[in-house]
Order: C-alpha cells, then structure tokens, then sequence
C-alpha cells in the first residue's frame, strides 16, 4: 500500500512539474506613457496570482499603458501598485482600462475608438475573454495612506470598454488593488492607467519663476524712470 502511494505521489509531482514547465513567464513592461507618468518597469513582478506594479506616480491629466502578457487562461490575477498623487498637480480620478490586441480577432463588437487607444488594439468588449476578474471577488479598492478609500464606478456591462474609476484622490499615496482575467491565456494585452486633472503643472509659481518675473518688473521700472526723466 505504501509502494501504491509513493508512485501516486511522484506521477502527481511529475504532472504539476510539467505543467509548470510549460507555462509562460509573465511579462509586464511600460508601454509608452505621457509626461508626468512615471513608474518602474524593474520593479515589476508577475506571479501565478498576483501582478505587482510597484509604485506608480501620476501627475494630474496624466497617462500610462503596461503590457501584460502570459497570463494562464482563466486564471484570475490580482493587481497592485501604489499610486503617489503629487501635491504640485493633484488628481482626484484614477481609471484603468483594459485594450485588447486587434490580432485576437473579437472585436466586431467595437464601436469608435477613442484617440488615445494605440495601434493595434481596441477597447474591450463582452466576447474578448478579458476583463477585470469579473465576479471573482478579488478585492477593488483604492485606500488612502492618510485613512478612507476611494469611491468606484465600474463599466463591465457594455461593450464600450471594461474600466474601473476609482473618485475621491488627494494629494499623497494610495494602495490600489483589482483583479484582471484572460480567459484565452498568454496574449498581450494593455492596461491604461490615466487621472483627471491639469496637466499643465502647479497654478503657484515656483521660485525661479517668481524671481524672473520680479526682475522682469524691475526692468520696466528702470525703463519708464530713464523714459520719464529724458
């Protein structure tokens, strides 16, 4: 009896380790953001459960697109990254959504696409097999450093795209977390990753910029004063 379990034992040992031969690395990088999005591709980490973006600042109206590929089919992973809102241009919206490749053939249901989805993909609709671990009961929430969390508004119904918007940022931190599923497994895929908000900068001068400008009004001054006593 003992034989018939250790033989059990080692085909079962033999079966997982093949299965975990052949499924993919995961791969997560940045591709391509605006000005003001900054995050750490080294610092990515992809495990059979858990995407770990590590820290990703976003200055308001900014935008960021991370390619994940290998994902096992039907898995449900979950995502985490901490979000640092500068206090010079806050936000006060996040919102990931997912785009899928053009290349894996389901999107007939598309409709116009916005401006900023890359060459190659589209939206996300209800036949693609991604979406964000729908009814899987993988957390969703943004909780605030300074206490509270964010409020969500979730678009998986339609077949407009699958977006979560998480309200309610302030200058600081926030650990972000959501679930994300492929049900056809191993395809590259983008999660945008966007705020509201002024991408202009900061409505306070910085210091430089005020001395420039009071040097700028002394020069008209003496300038005025020469025209004046001429």
């Amino acid at each position: 009896m003992k034989n018939v379990r250790l033989v059990l034992g080692l085909a079962c040992a033999a079966v997982l380790c093949a299965a975990s031969a052949r499924a993919e690395p995961i791969t997560l990088a940045v591709n391509g953001a605006s000005s003001g999005f900054e995050a750490d591709p080294a610092a990515f980490t992809g495990s059979p459960f858990v995407l770990d973006l590590g820290t990703i600042t976003l200055n308001g109206g900014s935008s960021g697109f991370i390619f994940i590929d290998g994902l096992t089919a039907h898995r449900d992973y979950s995502v985490q990254f901490t979000a640092v809102d500068p206090a010079g241009n806050p936000f006060t919206s996040l919102t990931a959504e997912l785009l899928d490749p053009l290349s894996d053939g389901f999107d007939g249901m598309d409709g116009l696409q916005p401006s900023y989805v890359p060459a190659g993909y589209s939206t996300s609709n209800n036949t693609d097999g991604l979406s964000f671990a729908w009814n899987s009961g993988l957390a969703r929430s943004a909780a605030f450093a300074g206490g509270g969390s964010a409020t969500l508004h979730v678009d998986e119904d339609t077949n407009a795209h699958d977006l979560l918007a998480f309200h309610g940022f302030g200058a600081g931190t926030a650990a972000v977390t959501f679930g994300v599923r492929d049900n056809l497994g191993s395809r590259g895929f983008l999660l945008r990753l966007s705020v509201d908000g002024d991408p202009g900068g900061s409505s306070t001068p910085e210091p430089a910029s005020l001395l420039l400008l009071g040097t700028g009004l002394a020069g008209l001054v003496r300038f005025r004063q020469r025209i004046t006593g001429a």
